[in-house]
């Protein structure tokens, strides 16, 4: 792995607790036959929102229209290249948490283990109405950080 975001690569890949799979489906692929590169931040979107849910985070509507969760940044290192009906094992942590940010990383791998994509991304939770930040509780830290 050569993302600048992972000092130690095997410490960092043992951090994650989390996972949940894809299938790449025919029409994620390029004229190529490899999923297109774009595809492969839906595929970080859905696995952070399953995330949410294992963690225990209201995502109702209600709880929605208060504050939002907004991608600041993301960036995703493309290490091998993922294929039609591959089924890919998307891992997700908090790598840290701030006042109204946070950062999480993924960690990407095929069914032989081999890891297809890192990525991290910058999250900032704003009330919905005011467009302002708004401070992560501490419970809600807690869940994020895994105490």
């Amino acid at each position: 792995m050569r993302a600048t975001y992972i000092q130690e690569p095997q410490e960092w890949a043992a951090e994650f607790t989390f996972s949940t799979t894809v299938k790449v489906r025919f029409s994620e692929t390029d004229m190529y036959g490899h999923v297109n590169n774009t595809k492969v931040f839906a595929y970080l979107e859905y696995a952070r929102m399953e995330y949410y849910k294992a963690l225990g985070f209201d995502l109702s509507n209600e709880a929605i229209n208060q504050n939002m969760l907004v991608v600041a940044d993301i960036q995703c290192d493309y290490l091998k290249q993922v294929f039609y009906d591959e089924t890919l094992t998307i891992y997700v942590k908090t790598a840290s948490i701030g006042n109204t940010s946070m950062d999480l990383h993924y960690l990407v791998k095929n069914e032989k283990g081999d890891v297809c994509y890192t990525a991290r991304g910058t999250l900032v939770q704003l009330n919905y109405e005011t467009g302002k930040g708004v401070p992560f509780l501490e419970e809600q830290k807690k869940l994020l950080l895994g105490k």
